[in-house]
Formats: C-alpha cells, sequence, structure tokens
C-alpha cells in the first residue's frame, strides 16, 4: 500500500499490515476487550455509510460547506471509529472538550453549525440538555453509554451493500490532503474559543515527522491513552501509535490510571505536566508512610535523583550509588507505572526540572515537547536518545519544519503543519501568521544552539512601576519545585514589586508539622496562620535567590482552595486563566499592595 496521504489511511494501512491484532482496547466491567483492526475497519464504513445515508458530505469540500459532526467524550474505541467514520464522508470531525461550560459548547456548536452529536455519557448528555434547544442545526444526538430516551450510537451500524460502499468510494475520491478534516476549538485564557482549521496534510505531516521521535517503540508493545482525545497532542499521537501498528488501550478515567498502568504494562504515555506531579505525589506519599531506615533509603534515594545531570557523568562513586538506589527504590517508581515503561511524553506546559531529574536518574525518561493547536501541533521535543535531550528545554524541532525567533525573541513557525486558518474568523489570521511564519506567542532562545526553550508567553510579560520587566512563567515553574506550593501566579503589573497569589500543598504541610508536633487541623485558616505563612516565606526566600531582584516575589496571599477547570481558573489543558484569577482574587491582589 502507498504510504498514507489522508488520516483514514492510516487505518487501512494498519488492517492491511495486521489484520488479526486487536488493536483498540477498553476495559468493560472490570475486563479489557480488544477490537480486531478488521473489525474497527467494518464499523468505520458502516458508521460511515449510516452518515452518508443521513446525508453527511464534504460537499464541494470547502470549509464553510463540509457538514460538521461533533464528539464529546472521554477516550474510548467509539471514539476512534466515529472519528474516522466522519473522514471518509468528507465530513469536518469536531472534537470538543467535556470539562468546559454548557455556555461554551453552545457557542462551538453554533459557529460550527453541528448537525449530528456524540456524547459518552447521562452526565454530558444532561449538560447539553440545557443548551440544545439553543442549537438550531443540531439534528440528531447520539450515545455511546446506554441513556434513556437517547439512540445508541451502535444502532446506526447496519450491514452495508456493495452499491452502498460504491458510492462511499465516490465520496473518499474527492477528499484531497489540503483538505479541511477537523475544527478543534482551543481553549484560550480569554474570550470565545477559536476553531482551528486543520487539514489532512497538517496533521498527517506531523504525523510523518514524529515518527522517528518514537523509534524506541515498536509494533508489538502497548500503549496508554488518557489525554483528551479532543486535544491536537493526543489526537495526533493516536494517529502516530496507529501508524506504528502498536496495541492502543484506552484508560477508564483519570482516577484509574494507576491501576491501568500496571495492567497495560505501556511502553510509552503522553501526559501533562500537572498530572506527571500528582504521578511524583503518589509515589512520594508511599515513601512519606515509610518509617526507619526504609523512610532513610527513601529520602536518600530521591536527594540522589534530584542532582542527577544528562548527558554528563558525576562520577564513578554516584553511579555506583544510582545503582543501588535503583535496586531499592527507583525500581519501585518504575512498576507504579507499569514495569515496562520506557518513555513519557510531556506538553502544554512547563515542566518541573526537579521532576525531569527524578523520573530520569529512575530510568523513566521523560521527553518534555512544544506546539500549539495551530501546528498540529508538535514543533519541538526531547528524544528519547541521551544526546538529544535537555533538562528545560522543549528538545530540538523536529524534522522538515523551520523555527527561528524574532527580533523580540517570539518563537516562529514555518512548515505543512502550519493550520489552514481559523474557520469564519479569517482577521484573526493576520494577527498570527506573518508572511508565512506562525507567530506563536512565546518567547523563546536556544540552548547550546539546537534546543529550544521556553523562557515566557509574549502576553503574559508585565512591567513594573520601575520599568523592569518580569516574565512569570519561569519564576512560577521554579517555585512549585516546593513541596509545599500547589499552584502560583505571579502578579504586580504596574506595581512597585512583583507578588503572588499561592494555592498551598495542605496535605504536604500537614505532614511537615506533624513531623515538628504541631497540628493543622480542619478549624485553621490557612489563608491566615502564622505557622502556614512563615513556612510559605521560607520557601519563597529559598527560591528567589535564583532570580533577579526586581523579579524576586516580595509579598503573597494564600489562596484557600485549588484552581481548578470547573471552577473557571484552569484552561482544559490546565494553563492559568490569569484574567479570570485577577478577577476572582483580586481583593487578595490588593492587599498585596496596599
Amino acid at each position: 500500500m502507498k504510504e498514507p496521504q489522508l488520516l483514514y489511511e492510516l487505518l487501512y494501512a494498519y488492517e492491511e499490515r495486521f489484520p488479526e491484532k486487536d488493536m483498540l482496547h477498553a476495559k468493560i466491567k472490570g475486563q479489557w476487550l480488544g477490537i480486531k483492526s478488521t473489525e474497527v475497519r467494518k464499523q468505520v464504513e458502516q458508521l460511515a455509510v449510516a452518515f452518508m445515508e443521513m446525508g453527511m458530505s464534504g460537499k464541494d469540500m470547502k470549509p464553510e460547506s463540509q457538514d460538521k459532526i461533533a464528539i464529546i467524550a472521554n477516550n474510548r474505541p467509539e471514539w476512534i471509529i466515529t472519528d474516522f467514520a466522519i473522514q471518509l464522508t468528507g465530513a469536518t470531525v469536531v472534537p470538543i472538550y467535556p470539562s468546559i461550560t454548557p455556555a461554551e459548547w453552545e457557542y462551538i456548536l453554533n459557529e460550527s453549525e453541528i448537525q449530528i452529536l456524540f456524547v459518552s455519557d447521562k452526565m454530558i448528555y444532561k449538560k447539553i440538555c440545557l443548551i440544545k434547544d439553543n442549537v438550531p442545526s443540531l439534528k440528531h444526538i447520539y450515545c455511546y453509554d446506554p441513556i434513556e430516551g437517547v439512540p445508541m450510537w451502535n444502532t446506526l451500524l447496519k450491514p452495508v451493500t456493495t452499491e452502498q460502499l460504491q458510492r462511499l468510494e465516490e465520496l473518499k475520491v474527492k477528499i484531497k490532503k489540503e483538505h479541511l478534516v477537523t475544527i478543534i476549538y482551543t481553549s484560550g485564557t480569554t474570550g470565545n474559543p477559536k476553531g482551528v482549521m486543520l487539514s489532512h496534510n497538517n496533521i498527517m505531516s506531523n504525523v510523518r515527522d514524529c515518527m522517528e521521535v518514537f523509534d524506541f517503540c515498536t509494533a508489538n508493545e502497548n500503549v496508554l491513552s488518557f489525554l483528551p482525545l479532543n486535544h491536537i497532542f493526543e489526537r495526533t499521537v493516536m494517529n502516530i501509535y496507529i501508524n506504528k501498528g502498536v496495541s492502543i488501550y484506552f484508560a477508564e478515567g483519570m482516577e484509574t490510571i494507576g491501576p491501568d498502568l500496571r495492567d497495560v504494562k505501556p511502553v510509552v504515555f503522553t501526559t501533562v505536566p500537572r498530572l506527571l506531579e500528582k504521578v511524583y505525589e503518589k509515589i512520594d506519599q508511599k515513601g512519606s508512610e515509610l518509617t526507619g531506615f526504609k523512610r532513610s533509603i527513601f529520602d536518600w534515594s530521591v536527594n540522589l535523583a534530584s542532582r542527577f545531570e544528562i548527558n554528563k557523568s558525576r562520577g564513578l562513586f554516584y553511579n555506583l550509588q544510582l545503582m543501588i538506589a535503583d535496586k531499592l527504590v527507583y525500581k519501585k517508581w518504575r512498576e507504579a507505572v507499569g514495569g515496562n515503561i520506557k518513555a513519557i511524553v510531556t506538553g502544554s506546559a512547563a515542566c518541573q526540572v526537579r521532576l525531569l531529574r527524578l523520573f530520569t536518574a529512575a530510568k523513566i525518561v521523560v521527553m518534555e515537547g512544544y506546539g500549539l493547536t495551530e501546528t498540529s501541533p508538535v514543533i519541538s521535543v526531547n528524544r528519547y536518545w541521551e544526546d538529544r535531550r535537555g533538562f528545560g528545554t522543549v528538545g530540538p524541532p523536529i524534522q522538515n519544519i523551520q523555527v527561528k525567533l524574532g527580533d523580540d525573541g517570539e518563537i516562529m513557525c514555518k512548515g505543512d503543519n502550519v493550520m489552514m486558518g481559523y474557520y469564519r474568523h479569517p482577521e484573526l489570521d493576520a494577527e498570527v501568521i506573518k508572511d508565512g511564519w506562525l507567530c506563536t506567542g512565546d518567547i523563546g532562545e536556544f540552548k547550546d544552539g539546537k534546543f529550544l526553550k521556553i523562557t515566557d508567553r509574549k502576553k503574559e510579560i508585565f512591567k513594573i512601576s520601575g520599568g523592569k520587566y518580569i516574565a512569570p512563567l519561569p519564576i512560577e515553574s521554579k517555585m512549585k519545585e516546593s513541596n509545599f506550593i500547589e499552584q502560583i501566579m505571579v502578579v504586580g503589573a504596574n506595581e512597585k514589586f512583583a507578588g503572588a497569589l499561592i494555592v498551598p500543598a495542605k496535605e504536604k504541610i500537614k505532614e511537615y508539622f506533624a513531623k515538628m508536633n504541631m497540628v493543622l487541623d480542619a478549624s485553621v485558616d490557612i489563608t491566615t496562620d502564622k505557622d502556614v505563612l512563615r513556612l510559605i516565606r521560607t520557601e519563597l526566600d529559598k527560591f528567589n535567590k535564583f532570580f533577579a531582584a526586581h523579579e524576586q516575589v516580595k509579598k503573597f496571599q494564600i489562596v484557600p482552595n485549588e484552581w481548578t477547570i470547573d471552577g473557571g481558573e484552569l484552561t482544559a489543558t490546565l494553563k492559568l486563566k490569569r484574567k479570570k484569577i485577577m478577577e476572582k482574587y483580586g481583593h487578595l491582589v490588593e492587599r498585596i499592595y496596599a
């Protein structure tokens, strides 16, 4: 078979190579059940024919004309089958975050004029019921899990005739690689979501150019998927997995990732730094439950790992200590993520260098990468091999794309991976695409001439009243290395100095106080407690020394509750919504500068 040019051709290539292989897996009633590639292809074609009979197609293959079908669901085989089925008709796939608000759903469904919607469960359907009458284009809703009164997706799977397959083939031949395949709405830290139009060629070029990044992974191995498939990061990686021919397992949910990792024993999975932090927090929690000699060995191993350097030997004695720590401690860390893990790929936000050192020392390679929805998404990534990884960087650019820095340090990208434009908002295209270069809005630099390093978001840099600029991102990233700081946002635009809003790591603080024979009970106001404030102040002072005097956090206020997507403080990709946080906690910022 010729090399795939269109996304759905990856499915046919997989079936041709591995017709009897269980391609997609889900856990049903406690048992992992696999679907063979031949069955996946069969269901895809049956569903595509059903869409065709409902009038769905690419029409004249112009973005405005192509019919739109949306998916709001957790990761599961049905998601992939629906995605490929929509593609076969020439219609456009619009995946939507399950975690955003009904008001945002309503905006997206109306702007893209969704005609058919697939939802995974009763909770999502109940939220859809709040707004579905406000979406005049919406004709049909189907569910993946049984919901009373809602037709199941598999009611569309019926035997197809030769004549129907022939008509489907006539739709397929109209599809070219430059045609729109999906509209992905960015979560955005301000304003309404923007629909990023991506063609087959945008995503396929990124899949091809990232194949060498996954050269450590072979077709006879397993992978686990749990990052939302509606995010371009997981979607593109999913197509890489299919192109590799691996067995794909979908986690039951975020709360079951631990057991799922141990069941599936994947060689790789993708994540975001916040979830990687949670993985380590669980490891650390188990360590804190140890006593005596075992606790001493755990603490010694953590301290040893925190001094690990990449591409640089720390001497024979250090390496000998690493070997001992590996047998006693690090081996158990690997078992916690399945025991077979080769690499974890992380993106979306900066990962703490401390975490990178800890996992790398434990022989768990963390490949931090960088990209945007607008770039399909990968621009650069640290590779599996040690000479192509650099702590604190997002690695070398991938092949076949150009990356340069603007006069102000802004990262700019050019290549087949750059989007077609914003759906129904061509006026926004000119703001980000200049002379063929996509302006990312991120500020960066090249380390050692090859490793790209993100230093901040262009829009997030602010000036204090003394005239000096502050880039909050590296300060926040460094401060979060503290065990006692869960989340932090640096503030101070037009003020005399930098301040911070801090969400404390309550459990870690309780644990610390317990060692000091102090009790932090439920009645204590954590935002004003003198002992808590003193501890956080000590931590800030510890990390302030890494920054220039004007960048150091002089004063802070404690925020009582964790920032979440539901609370409106985080985007669906777990980035800070700074404007929202300022609106919600403006009174605390006022206290900092009172």
